[in-house]
């Protein structure tokens, strides 16, 4: 499934004799076998299942090179791909779209059509590489090989500004993905204490590390960031975004509907895949920012996008606002809000893929999107008003069609979070406020999207001075092609939103254990200073110190109950600490009058410290030579 797309673009860009029809033709064929290879897997992945069940994988493929023993290099390397409740649905998205592009794009490109069309067939393999990579260097190989594709698409068969969106989007999206190789490389180094000193990457093994406490708080906190720096950029989470509506501007009809569809999940698909399961100390620690810039993008992107006049910056800006309810149902902690979110990935990618081809449409007839300049075209194109009117309505959440289903799960699983349950015994971070500012958008975007579609559609008839242009072989209104790539998206949006059970029972699965091992974080050890730089408000529960201060002699506090902060200064006056809960971690041994603090929950004779009592630890190895810097720590 994976090579196909490959193996085709590499035949159509090698081919040069081809004519311009042969080439879309054999592109079309070979995304039309991708989409049978993917049902078929599909009914394989539906056949296991069962197997899902413990945070399986299905369809697994795992071929590993050992380095080690073949170079020396102290790393096994794997190409391993399987598929889960997770990436299944957005294989299936990624299939039914590309295709739905590639046939968009018969009349809309007309120049350099061998390459156009071999870059579309890379992206698409790239893509589904993405979603089956169960290997951490696998996935960040697809992840970047994404760049190449699309900026090509924007740079050569974009718009005037072309060169400076695709290279506004190639710096942005570098740039954090280099931080996020230091990351993975970090994480792959300390993989190695699990499989014998060598280099490691593949999902299994990762997902060990903080379950075996061979990720300290601290790093977690790091690593997170250093994720978050690529997946954030791509989503893009607001205030990453300013690369994403010129690039939408600019991109051809088919790079839009693939850039917003597909592209834009890879960065939260990276976070609910990789930043939740293998960091959950530091995706605690970070959601309520997350939540807060989830907030600020929803409705940031929804009033930047009232005020458009070009129709693709508006729906351009509606993502910005959209992705926003992603990540807000992702980290809130219920499974009603991560199922939603990942619905709410495909769903966006249905409504607003859809949204992008219509645009599309509408400028290969009359080369404009400047809503001053049409306007009433409803008279003259009712099939494609239609069409407008709908996927309008899914984007903005009408009941009954798909939208509605991933919104509403999203904000209960939001307005629920702190309530504790099963899982998450100590609630979730978010709560009614963040659920009420994230229902704001939802009024917001009907407000503009509504307003796009009066002003497009109905009114005055408004056409450019040159009027419709048919030189492309199309109609005033919609051909047979056009309605054919519609319509299956519009198919896709009523069952969604009628039936969304299949989906969501697939998806479940694989959620579950993702959402027992961030839940499962006590919330408690972070105190106050919860998003203090780490090594200050960084709390762990090391057998080594915790062993090492119970009860040790010499090892005395005195407690200011006015300013809640222990003093070792006056040692004379000291009650023996005799309980250690949890301990700031310290990296290196405490030297001379070195000094370090964190907060730490501690209990004494006399009364239990609460979680923000302020702790500061010296060594007095100088007084009390038996005592190491090692027992001090």
């Amino acid at each position: 499934m994976i090579a196909l797309p490959f193996l085709g673009g590499l035949a159509v860009f090698a081919f040069s004799g081809w004519s311009p029809d042969m080439v879309r033709r054999v592109s079309m064929g070979v995304a039309l076998l991708t989409v049978i290879l993917a049902l078929v897997a599909y009914g394989e992945f539906d056949a296991q299942r069962a197997q899902l069940a413990d945070n399986g994988v299905v369809l697994v493929e795992d071929y590993a090179l050992d380095a080690a023993a073949d170079s020396g290099l102290p790393v096994i390397l794997r190409f391993k791909l399987g598929l889960n409740g997770i990436s299944m649905p957005l294989v299936l998205l990624t299939a039914l779209l590309t295709p739905l592009a590639i046939w968009a794009s018969f009349t809309g490109i007309q120049t350099r059509e061998r390459e156009y069309y071999a870059l579309m067939l890379l992206l698409f393999g790239t893509m589904l590489g993405v979603f089956c990579a169960r290997d951490l260097l696998l996935f960040y190989v697809f992840f970047e090989f994404t760049l190449i594709p699309l900026y090509f698409l924007i740079g050569v068969w974009g718009g005037n500004e072309r060169r400076k969106a695709a290279n506004m989007f190639f710096i942005y999206t570098l740039s954090g993905s280099m931080l996020t190789f230091a990351g993975v490389l970090y994480v792959g180094w300390k993989a190695s204490q699990l499989t014998g000193g060598v280099m490691a990457f593949d999902f299994a093994t990762l997902s060990q590390l903080a379950e075996q406490g061979l990720l300290s708080s601290t790093e977690q906190w790091w690593l997170f960031l250093a994720f978050f720096a690529g997946f954030a950029i791509k989503v893009p989470l607001f205030p990453f975004h300013t690369w994403l509506p010129l690039a939408h501007v600019e991109a051809p009809t088919a790079g839009s509907v693939i850039l917003a569809a597909v592209l834009l999940k890879l960065g939260t698909y990276g976070f609910l895949v990789i930043c939740m399961p293998f960091f959950p100390v530091g995706a605690m620690q970070w959601a309520p920012f997350v939540g807060v810039l989830a907030l600020a993008g929803i409705i940031y992107g929804a009033l930047a996008a009232w005020v458009q006049e070009d129709v693709k910056r508006l729906v351009a800006y509606s993502s910005v606002s959209h992705l926003g309810y992603c990540l807000l149902g992702m980290f809130c902690l219920k499974m009603s809000g991560m199922t939603g979110s990942v619905l709410y990935m495909v769903n966006h990618g249905l409504s607003t893929g859809a949204l992008f081809l219509i645009i599309g449409m509408i400028y290969e007839r009359y080369h404009t999107r400047d809503m001053a300049k049409i306007g009433g075209l409803a008279r003259k194109m009712p099939i494609m008003a239609f069409f407008l009117i709908f996927f309008t309505m899914s984007s903005i959440g009408l009941p009954g069609l798909n939208g509605f289903v991933s919104e509403f799960m999203v904000l209960l699983g939001t307005f629920v979070s702190q309530q504790a349950d099963d899982v998450a015994t100590q609630g979730g971070p978010y709560g009614v406020w963040y659920a009420a500012f994230g229902a704001t958008g939802i009024l917001l975007g009907a407000i503009y999207m509504l307003f796009m579609a009066r002003r497009v559609l109905f009114g005055k008839l408004t056409e450019p001075e040159g009027g419709f242009d048919g030189s492309a072989g199309l109609t005033q209104d919609l051909t047979g092609r056009e309605i054919g790539i519609l319509v299956p998206l519009a198919v896709a949006c009523i069952w969604l939103g009628v039936y969304p059970k299949p989906v969501m029972d697939m998806m479940e699965p694989s959620l579950q254990p993702i959402l027992a091992t961030v839940a499962k974080v006590d919330r408690s050890q972070f105190g106050e200073d919860r998003h203090a730089a780490p090594g200050r408000a960084v709390a762990s529960d090391s057998p080594t110190f915790a062993s090492a201060m119970d009860g040790a002699p010499g090892t005395q506090f005195h407690h200011n109950h006015t300013s809640n902060k222990i003093d070792p200064n006056h040692i004379g006056e000291n009650r023996r600490l005799t309980r250690v809960t949890a301990i700031a971690e310290a990296r290196s041994p405490l030297k001379g009058e070195g000094r370090g603090e964190g907060t730490v929950p501690v209990a004494d004779e006399g009364r239990p410290y609460a979680a923000t009592d302020r702790v500061v630890l010296t060594d007095y190895s100088a007084a009390a030579p038996s005592r190491t810097n090692q027992e001090a720590r």
